[in-house]
Order: structure tokens, then sequence, then C-alpha cells
């Protein structure tokens, strides 16, 4: 006769949704790396554009030292056409000095600050 062991139950862990769980914390990973990065992008982007109407606003304003006007609003009607606004503006000799100032990306209603541009001409 054969005897029959009793059989101890098999326990089987249940790991149904482990797989969702991470898949969600990775997305949320995924988007806030991705905000992140896009609100860098654009402070970047507007840091150019602040160096770009600099330059311009210098570039005007010694145009303008070459022809005996006013250098100081010939960069400010530049910077103005550039979205951006003149906050010095200096003449050493030939030489014009100007920094301008960029509003900052806005991201969920939160503004990042200003951004300052600073760039110097002379009449060639």
């Amino acid at each position: 006769m054969s005897r029959r062991l009793p059989s101890t139950p098999t326990r089987r862990r249940d790991e149904g949704g482990a797989a969702t769980v991470l898949a969600v914390a990775l997305v949320g990973l995924l988007v806030w790396v991705t905000a992140a990065l896009s609100v860098v992008g654009a402070m970047f982007a507007a840091h150019r554009a602040a160096q770009a109407a600099a330059d311009l606003a210098a570039l005007a304003g010694a145009s303008a030292v070459a022809r005996s006007r006013d250098p100081c609003a010939a960069a400010e009607t530049t910077a103005s056409a550039n979205d951006a606004r003149l906050s010095g503006c200096a003449l050493e000799g030939r030489e014009i000095r100007v920094t301008v100032v960029v509003s900052g990306p806005r991201w969920r209603g939160l503004a990042t600050g200003d951004l300052v541009a600073e760039s110097r001409a002379g009449p060639g």
C-alpha cells in the first residue's frame, strides 16, 4: 500500500500589475525630464535672442556714430524692434557699448527672469 503524503500547498506570488507600476514610474520620470529640458532649451534660445538684439543694437549705434547721429537712439530703436529693452548705452570715444534685457521664458505661469546681454561696436 502506498501511502500518500499530504501535499503542501504551493504558493504562487501574484505579480500581476508590477510592470504597470514600473511603467507609470518611468513615464512620470520621462515627463519630468522632458519638462526640465524644454525649460533649459527655452532659456538658451531666449539668451541667444538677447545676444542677437544686443549685437544688432550695438551695430546700429556704431553706424549712427559714423553718421554723426545719436547712437543711443538708434540702438534703442533697434533693440525695441528685436523685442528687447535697452537698459544701458555708453559712448566711449567712437565705440558704443549697449546692454539689453529680454524677458525670459514662462513655464506654467512662472517667469524664469529677465536675460541680459551686452555688446559693443565701433565704426569700421
